[in-house]
């Protein structure tokens, strides 16, 4: 299952015995009346000659004689057909209707798809096919399942730094067992600073409909960002056990993070190729790249790292800090 975006309008599109199929029904979610705009194409005699033909040239159990029946009927006002019935009366496999919590909605085959964005707008038609294509070329060149796997070694390695965390933070905040929690969230914010230049939280108030998706800062990570999280978080767990202090960590990540993704950006070797993250929603400025370059100092309070001033001490009346704590 992949998806693409569209006008603002995000829409599944599924692999069935070697076919792609699109979901219409997410097509004209964003459209008034668009479950109704899908009864009308399909009650259209031009749509039944098209769906036929495409049925007649990829589907040996296409029922003719019931087709033509169809097409006599369709178009006249005593007479309505909906997905099912033509899928039932001809064997049909180029559209189908599905029903349940997940995939519900009308699917169809690409081409007969692209034909129905025909019938809603020549713009989101071509939009469509732009999209799919980049899509496609994503898929040949296997992008978007090497950008889940980087994905996957941040949240694989997320355990080394939390076993750290576990072993010397919270005991020695000694907080509450219900609060220990913030600890393990500070420190996942420390790494967003160092790589996004903001933290998951402020990514979340800049981009609500996407935290409604469950979506987080991370998964628009490109690679090369996803690469250098999965390495610091068993340096910063080192670190933490060396009882370095947060701040102190900050500027040792955040050097350590320049140094590998201008490392990262010169290099040829496939495994350092840089991809965007396939959520990225081209329609949208989620600026989170530009992340590599000396002049971006995450600004959390402290001191500038090339002042020779001593980092801000934490403040006396959060009892729920120690020494160098940023957040």
């Amino acid at each position: 299952m992949s998806k693409i975006r569209v006008k603002g309008t995000e829409i599944t599109i599924i692999t069935q015995n070697d076919e792609d199929y699109i979901c219409l029904t997410e097509m004209v979610a964003n459209i008034e009346d668009g479950t109704r705009l899908i009864e009308r194409w399909l009650n259209s005699k031009t749509t039944v000659d098209f769906l036929g033909v495409w049925e007649q040239l990829n589907n040996p159990d296409f029922k003719t004689p019931e087709f033509r029946g169809i097409r006599e009927n369709v178009g006249s006002s005593s007479y309505f057909l909906s997905v099912k019935k033509w899928v039932e009366q001809t064997n049909a496999v180029g559209v189908y209707a599905k029903a349940g919590r997940y995939g519900s909605g009308t699917w169809a085959q690409i081409d007969i798809a692209f034909e129905f964005c025909s019938y809603i707008s020549p713009e989101f038609k071509l939009l469509l096919i732009t999209e799919f294509k980049n899509l496609k070329k994503r898929e040949a060149k296997g992008l978007d399942q090497v950008w889940d796997f980087r994905r996957f070694l941040t949240k694989a390695n997320w355990r080394i730094q939390t076993d750290a965390i576990q072993e010397v933070l919270v005991p020695l905040r000694n907080l509450p067992k219900s609060k220990e929690g913030i600890i393990y969230a500070e420190e996942a914010e420390l790494l967003n600073k160092v790589v996004f230049n903001k933290t998951a939280k402020e990514w979340n108030a800049e981009n609500p409909d996407l935290v409604k998706k469950n979506h987080n800062i991370r998964d628009y990570g490109n690679t090369h960002q996803l690469i250098v999280i999965a390495n610091l978080e068993p340096l910063n767990a080192e670190l933490i056990r060396n009882k370095v202090s947060q701040y102190d960590r900050l500027l040792m990540l955040r050097q350590a993070a320049i140094e590998w993704l201008k490392s990262l950006s010169k290099s040829t070797a496939i495994q350092d190729t840089y991809i965007d993250s396939p959520l990225i929603d081209k329609n949208k400025n989620i600026d989170i790249r530009n992340v590599d370059t000396d002049k971006i100092t995450p600004d959390l309070g402290g001191p500038n790292q090339n002042s020779k001033e001593s980092p801000k001490p934490p403040d006396k009346k959060d009892d729920d800090k120690k020494d160098g704590e940023l957040f």
